[in-house]
C-alpha cells in the first residue's frame, strides 16, 4: 500500500533549494516553489514524540504534502525557524516530571502532576488511557483531551513511580 504522506516514488524529491518559507499578512505559513504559492501550509512531524527532528512534511490546506525533510537541520536558518514557531503553536504536549498525589488508584481518577510547563491536574477516565510508547515512555490522555508525556518512567522520584505502578 502506498504512504500517502510521503511523495511518490516517480516524483522529484524536494531539497532544501526547491521552496521558500513566509508568514503572510494574516501570520500564516506560505509555501512558494517554481513561482507558486501555496497558503495556509502547515508543518507535521512523522514521529514527534520519538524523533522530533526528523520526518517534517509541509501540507497544504487540502491536505497534500507539498514538501518532505529528513531533519530540520536540512533548512536555512530562517525556514527552520518558521516551523519550528509553526509547530511549538500546534504541539502541546507536557512532559510529567512529578506525580504528587492521586484521589484514587482506581479510575475515574485525577492526578496532581508537576509538569515542564508548570503544576497541572489531569483526570485519568480508564487505565486505557495510559499508552506505553517503550519500555520506558508512557504516554497519559487526560478527561479533557491532553496529552502528557512521560519520557522516562525510570527517571521519576519513588513516590511517582509507586503512584505510577497502581495503574500499570
Amino acid at each position: 500500500m502506498k504512504n500517502p504522506t510521503r511523495p511518490d516514488p516517480g516524483r522529484e524529491p524536494m531539497n532544501r533549494h526547491d521552496f521558500t518559507l513566509n508568514r503572510d499578512n494574516f501570520g500564516r505559513l506560505s509555501l512558494t516553489r517554481d513561482g507558486k504559492v501555496y497558503n495556509a501550509v502547515v508543518p507535521v512531524r512523522s514521529f514527534p514524540i520519538s524523533a522530533p527532528g526528523e520526518g517534517i512534511a509541509i501540507v497544504g490546506a487540502n491536505g497534500i504534502e507539498l514538501a518532505w525533510m529528513e531533519t530540520l537541520a536540512e533548512l536555512p536558518r530562517d525556514a527552520r525557524m518558521l516551523v519550528e514557531e509553526e509547530l511549538a503553536a500546534r504541539e502541546f504536549t507536557p512532559e510529567i516530571h512529578r506525580i504528587k498525589d492521586v484521589s484514587s488508584f482506581a479510575t475515574p481518577s485525577r492526578w496532581h502532576v508537576e509538569t515542564d510547563r508548570g503544576n497541572a491536574v489531569l483526570l485519568l477516565k480508564a487505565e486505557d488511557d495510559i499508552r506505553r510508547l517503550s519500555t520506558s515512555r508512557l504516554l497519559i490522555a487526560d478527561g479533557h483531551g491532553v496529552q502528557y508525556l512521560i519520557r522516562d518512567v525510570s527517571a521519576l522520584d519513588k513516590a511517582s513511580r509507586k503512584i505510577l505502578d497502581h495503574f500499570l
